[in-house]
């Protein structure tokens, strides 16, 4: 073993100022050693192999590979001290019958006196180092007197490393417990084989024109139908402008469906019917680009992956785990966090083909519109828009202003249900508002009042309600969306209309109060 390779070694059983060189600079002793002491097999153990140990050693190699020193604790003078706790300072080792005089024979080292001493913690020896043949004659009493206060030092300094092993163990098991964790988690949130070879098994018509208008009603589709028109969109959408797997493709889309919560609303149907929307945008215009569109309808596919039925204001009031996470837009960055997750799955990466900037930049875009789903960044989007096509310096050239394009477009997608066919709209928003009643009735129960949207003792005022969201943020977001992509106007039209129709409720609804009164 080279002299780098020992010191290294003996740097390890001497932390933080416990050198072998300065324990041999304080008694000018030519060599030195230190053992620890194993309780349970009653051993003394080291890893230091040219100090002279003057023991019956056993050399062996370990499971990391390294060599260690270890022998009895009830042999020669290191077990003597550390079975007895006394110090020990021989003038002549050959002299002395607990001394192993073969080890010098092996080595062909003279040893001619020893000072060994315990290290104690709380009362208990938990090694032992020793001091071997001081160059300018015996160990005197000073010598000893100096290296107890060393050894106390040391005891010291074993005691956090070994607290600090033991806490580097702890933190190594619970990553392999946590990595285990993960892949029991992966395994039942990825789709199976079998639903792979299902989707893959059923066959679709090559056009279906009916999926490109904005208005079309997803309700009637089967769990089947759902995955398999997703698929069937990204096609239309990409197919022959890059280079995708089409396994991959139905294993994202399986997953992505799989990684949906049970929930009343924000569900894997309305991921789905937001990316629905969104193919319909994007079939109806030609004005972004290949990774601007794929990054759209991902985005909107997966933008409420693993909701829990609860808004960002819940989370944090609660103080959930995850408002803990994220500071903003907390539920938002979950949604891009877990579409990240399912791409890096083996066999999910639909944008396996890009480059490295490439892929960052079309999960940035990702990003950024999963996080502008936010309504609380949807008022900041708008009225910098709108402040943008008031001064009319509004142009597709712009980077920042395609940025905020994007983002009210992710809005329009999100909120599609005010612009769906009043049947269709009516029967979302029972669903919307009873998710929010059983919010509202989780806050109540945690001694917290909700808010009329999330009261159902106020399920009186919903038509209001709905008037005042419609005003406020609905029709303002599609009017923007038809001031830069006109063939959205329909969006407009029919946001306008159900807004009419709530007014309505709303004023018979007064009226007949007014009577009751």
């Amino acid at each position: 073993m080279s002299m780098s390779q020992r010191r290294a070694t003996q740097a390890e059983c001497f932390p933080d100022g416990c050198g072998e060189n300065f324990a041999q600079k304080l008694t000018n002793a030519d060599r030195s050693s230190l053992f620890l002491v194993d309780h349970k097999r009653n051993e003394l153990y080291a890893r230091i192999f040219d100090v002279g140990t003057q023991e019956d050693e056993q050399v062996k190699i370990n499971e990391d590979g390294d060599e260690e020193i270890r022998f009895s604790a009830n042999k020669g003078i290191s077990g003597y001290v550390a079975t007895t706790g006394q110090v020990l300072n021989i003038e002549n080792a050959y002299e002395d019958p607990r001394f192993n005089k073969e080890v010098d024979q092996k080595t062909g080292y003279r040893t001619r006196n020893i000072l060994c001493m315990p290290i104690f913690i709380r009362k208990s020896v938990i090694g032992v180092v020793q001091m071997i043949n001081k160059t300018d004659g015996p160990f005197t009493k000073q010598d000893q007197n100096s290296f107890e206060t060393f050894a106390i030092y040391c005891g010291l300094a074993l005691h956090h490393a070994k607290l600090y092993n033991r806490i580097k163990r702890s933190e190594q098991v619970l990553t392999q417990k946590y990595r285990v964790a993960l892949e029991v988690l992966a395994y039942h949130s990825m789709c199976s084989k079998e639903e792979v070879n299902k989707l893959k098994s059923v066959k679709i018509n090559d056009d279906i024109a009916e999926l490109e208008r904005f208005e079309f009603n997803g309700f009637h589709l089967t769990e089947l139908e759902k995955p398999l028109y997703a698929v069937y969109m990204f096609r239309m959408l990409f197919k022959g402008k890059f280079n995708y797997d089409e396994d991959d493709l139905i294993r994202f889309v399986l997953t992505v469906r799989k990684n949906y919560r049970q929930v009343l609303y924000h569900n894997w149907a309305h991921g789905w019917t937001v990316a629905q929307a969104m193919y319909s945008l994007l079939r109806a215009t030609t004005i972004f680009s290949l990774k601007e569109s794929l990054a759209l309808y991902i985005a909107c596919l997966c933008h409420d992956l693993d909701h829990r039925g609860k808004n960002n204001a819940y989370m944090k009031s609660m103080s959930t785990p995850l408002a803990s996470v994220y500071s903003t837009s907390v539920m938002e960055h979950h949604h891009f966090n877990q579409t990240v997750i399912i791409l890096q799955q083996d066999g999910h990466n639909i944008l396996k083909c890009f480059s490295s900037d490439e892929y960052k930049e079309i999960l940035g875009v990702i990003k950024h519109c999963i996080l502008s789903t936010d309504l609380a960044v949807f008022t900041e989007n708008k009225a910098e828009l709108e402040g943008i096509l008031a001064d009319g310096t509004f142009s597709w050239d712009s980077v920042d202003h395609r940025f905020l394009v994007r983002a009210i477009l992710m809005t329009a997608c999100d909120l599609i249900a005010a612009t769906k066919p009043w049947p269709l709209h009516t029967e979302a928003v029972k669903i919307i508002f009873e998710e929010f009643y059983e919010q509202g009735d989780a806050e109540r129960r945690n001694g917290h009042e909700p808010i009329a949207m999330m009261d159902r003792e106020k399920a009186n005022e919903l038509p209001q309600m709905q008037v005042t969201f419609m005003k406020y943020i609905c029709v303002p977001c599609y009017q923007l969306v038809v001031a830069v992509v006109p063939e959205c106007q329909q969006l407009l039209d029919r946001c306008l209309y159900n807004m009419k129709k709530w007014q309505e409720l709303a004023d018979e609804q007064k009226k007949a109060e007014v009577e009751e009164d």
